[in-house]
């Protein structure tokens, strides 16, 4: 079976870690050619909301479609239609740029590996380092690294976790303007960050989780910061987030 859907949806989605409640009947829907931004303090429950939806996390309640389906429904295929990029940029400092992104699209048993690998170092801006041990590199450099390898196998659905973190202003900004090129090709972006100033203007939409419920985001004018600050505090708020 053929896997593809074009958007993403939770219904009442809930999680529990014995008393504590990480999310809690959240219901969310993100589109396809849709950057959506995740937003939300530390422990608000950002990373298991993320965590689920890429299918490594059961809810305790609740369930998550792509598309008409349930990952269940869609089986094991349904992961090669899925990229995450997390904390853990998920590559082997002792081997070479080229290395980890053959290691990955090995795993996918990916046609044209060697030019998509060729590819994915030019998006990167690592044509030249190719041959370089990870290792080696600057944060910024690992990160564009990471990033194209969770894109190697072209997923429909690309999840992020803080992914300006460490990032220079030109590394955020390529982010970026990658980000807008997936978008244009088609693909469903859910990204959660703390990075108000850089995702202003990138979002499509964008939810707000406090304490593990999703709370309103004006739509209206003001900064994204100040329309952040408005659905976690209230209208009086100067707290950072």
């Amino acid at each position: 079976m053929s896997v593809d859907f074009d958007h993403l949806e939770l219904r009442d989605l809930s999680r529990h870690f014995g008393r504590r409640k990480a999310l809690a009947r959240v219901s969310l829907t993100c589109r396809a050619a849709e950057i959506v931004g995740l937003l939300g303090p530390n422990g608000s429950g950002k990373s298991t909301l993320l965590s689920i939806v890429s299918t490594l996390l059961s809810p305790s309640a609740g369930e998550v479609r792509y598309g008409d389906r349930t990952a269940r429904a869609w089986g094991p295929g349904l992961r090669a239609r899925l990229g995450l990029l997390g904390h853990d940029l998920h590559l082997y400092p002792e081997l070479t740029a080229r290395e980890n992104l053959a290691f990955f699209g090995g795993l996918y048993a990916l046609d044209d590996l060697s030019g998509r690998v060729d590819r994915a170092l030019a998006r990167a801006g690592l044509s030249d380092r190719g041959g370089d041990v990870v290792s080696g590199f600057s944060r910024g450099m690992r990160q564009r690294l990471a990033l194209e390898r969770a894109l190697l196998h072209e997923p429909r659905l690309l999840l992020l976790d803080e992914p300006f973190t460490g990032l220079d202003d030109a590394s955020a900004q390529a982010l970026i303007a990658r980000l807008r090129e997936l978008r244009g090709a088609g693909c469903i972006v859910l990204l959660a960050t703390h990075d108000l100033d850089l995702a202003d203007g990138l979002f499509d939409s964008a939810a707000v989780l406090r304490e593990g419920r999703l709370v309103a985001l004006h739509r209206g004018g003001g900064s994204l910061r100040d329309r952040y600050r408005t659905a976690l505090h209230g209208p009086a708020a100067g707290r950072e987030p």
